[in-house]
């Protein structure tokens, strides 16, 4: 578990971007300050930053610069990260020291991937944070129960917002790429999770879901478990976007690799979040792409709090 700037390693278990002025494949041009009539803008991120056992020419040491450069391009205030392990969040750390991040490896301790949120300090305040695991014994570490293979899990901080003077709940997590009931369950506990947060305080869930929005890839049912009346808004069509042209799981490919493909990393609100813009980077450095999925991003704003 990493906390501050040391290490907490816990069996107690526990993401938002400043937009900056790099290329996006829709709306999300990070400009305009619209702050006066609600609280100050928070710009979230979602990203897959892929493991580090990719090979060249996509191995973690010919990405990691890119992640940095994207990253410190856009300031985010807080981002939500999957597939990531222990050192290439260390890496990310060193680089980018405005930032904590807090996460858990699903294997328990450092180990397994991570969904880790990482924060700019001089933003937002972690009060408290856990872990759980999409199983049917979701305090259990590395626990699974629906068919997949590989453990799932989600990691929740509740953050007081500099700013504004508001709190609000920040949930990461990647669903199961194999297995639809796994999916559909997971994003059924997701929801009951979240309403056992404190009552009134909005929430942010960001994520790689592995499952479509709309078509024959989304009867898993994960989208309209996770949309339905009372659940969260995709902040996406909150925005206004149609669905993009390409998917936002790319394999190095870049657009044209992605033509036709599903947006299946999602940014969704609950509660007093209005999203002022949405849109999919698809930032690369001389053909390097930082990742094989693109970051979602979102502008959203609550109301101010004092």
């Amino acid at each position: 578990m990493r906390f501050g700037r040391g290490l907490v390693f816990s069996v107690s278990l526990a993401v938002l971007l400043l937009a900056g002025p790099p290329p996006v494949a829709a709306a999300d041009d990070g400009s305009g300050d619209d702050t006066a009539a609600m609280g100050a803008a928070l710009d979230v991120m979602t990203f897959n930053l892929r493991y580090a056992g990719t090979r060249p020419p996509n191995a973690w040491a010919e990405r990691r610069p890119v992640v940095l450069e994207l990253l410190r391009r856009r300031a985010p205030d807080l981002v939500g990260t999957q597939e990531g392990l222990y050192r290439q969040l260390i890496d990310i750390d060193e680089g980018l020291p405005e930032y904590e991040w807090i996460g858990l490896g699903r294997d328990g301790g450092s180990h397994g991937e991570f969904m880790a949120v990482f924060y700019r300090r001089d933003r937002l305040v972690p009060l408290e944070y856990d872990h759980f695991w999409l199983s049917d014994t979701p305090e259990a570490i590395g626990s699974r129960s629906w068919g997949n293979r590989f453990s799932r899990m989600a990691t929740w901080v509740r953050f007081r917002d500099r700013q504004s003077g508001c709190e609000l709940y920040a949930l990461n997590t990647h669903l199961d790429h194999e297995t639809p009931a796994a999916r559909t369950k997971s994003a059924q506990l997701l929801v009951d999770r979240v309403s056992g947060f404190e009552p009134g305080i909005p929430v942010v869930l960001l994520g790689d879901f592995n499952a479509a929005t709309t078509g024959p890839e989304a009867a898993d049912q994960v989208y309209a478990t996770l949309t339905a009346e009372g659940a969260f808004v995709d902040t996406w069509n909150e925005a206004g976007q149609g669905e993009p042209a390409f998917g936002t799981f790319h394999d190095f490919g870049g657009t044209g690799n992605a033509a036709g493909g599903a947006r299946i990393d999602w940014i969704l609100t609950r509660g007093a979040f209005v999203t002022r813009s949405a849109g999919i980077d698809t930032f690369a450095r001389d053909g390097q792409y930082p990742s094989d999925h693109f970051p979602v991003t979102a502008r959203v704003e609550t109301p101010r709090c004092r």
